[in-house]
């Protein structure tokens, strides 16, 4: 996932979230609730929010197990884990936000429940039908080869078995507004239109189950949101120029460059 500080050893990066954790008045010495950390762990559009609402869609069971592709710092995975109960796998390709991820695990109880792998997700080290859900928020924006991506999706997947996302899909006019969240210029931005990314699921073989555009939805939450200020716990630990990229996201759903997008499409039995 582009947006990524510079490159931190492990230690690094764990003192930056554990100095967040204590600004925000957290005490790392007992077990945090995955909740708590929502500000700093959700690195997808509409946060700890627009996760639970996936989950939610997914219909994830405690006795499911689970991939989570571009985990990040694995906030998506803690919370599932802690919801459901389920067995929680992670995939993402920086070692420095699996280093993150790991110490926030450890943090909120919750190693036990989840793994975390440095792997690419065009090469996911797992065998043919083995999990039950495949969870993916904002990552398919910078992957271009996104029929390798949804096939290998597909190969790791159980019969029966659900892929739940949400995307930043290609709008009607051309992206122009860099930086954005996940790509600092268009060279790291591979957006796709709604239908393409609908006919290469089913291509892939997959049933669709729900596929909807919440661009609309999200702009007036944010509309209606109160500003309550900067905070220790933010996005901002360890992305730099937060709040311009933000801003051109804004700026791109506003002008149609952009759609927020979620969906839950199934492999056949």
């Amino acid at each position: 996932m582009s947006g990524l500080k510079q490159h931190y050893a492990a230690e690094g990066i764990e003192q930056r979230l554990l100095s967040a954790i204590r600004a925000a008045g957290l005490d790392p010495e007992h077990p945090i609730a995955p909740e708590a950390l929502g500000a700093l762990d959700h690195f997808h559009t509409g946060g700890l929010r627009a996760s639970l609402e996936l989950m939610t869609l997914a219909g994830i069971g405690a006795d499911e197990r689970v991939l989570d592709v571009g985990a990040g710092l694995g906030g998506c995975a803690r919370l599932i884990a802690d919801k459901t109960g389920s067995q929680v796998d992670c995939i993402e390709m920086s070692s420095d936000y699996c280093a993150g991820a790991e110490f926030l695990n450890k943090l909120t109880g919750l190693s036990a429940s989840i793994n975390v792998y440095e792997a690419s997700a065009l090469d996911m080290p797992f065998a043919e039908n083995s999990f039950d859900v495949v969870w993916m928020q904002n990552v398919g924006m910078n992957i271009q080869d996104k029929q390798s991506l949804y096939s290998e999706i597909f190969r790791v997947l159980k019969p029966c078995g659900r892929f739940a996302f949400q995307e930043m899909a290609a709008g009607e006019t051309e992206t122009r507004y860099f930086p954005l969240p996940w790509a600092s210029d268009a060279s790291d931005s591979f957006l796709a239109p709604a239908d393409e990314m609908i006919s290469g699921l089913t291509g892939c073989g997959f049933n669709k189950v729900l596929f909807e555009d919440t661009s609309d939805e999200h702009m007036a939450r944010t509309a209606a949101a109160v500003d309550s200020g900067p905070t220790p716990l933010s996005l901002s630990v360890y992305v730099d120029d937060l709040s311009i990229k933000a801003g051109n996201a804004k700026r791109s759903l506003s002008e149609n460059q952009i759609r927020l997008v979620r969906g839950i499409f199934q492999k056949p039995d």
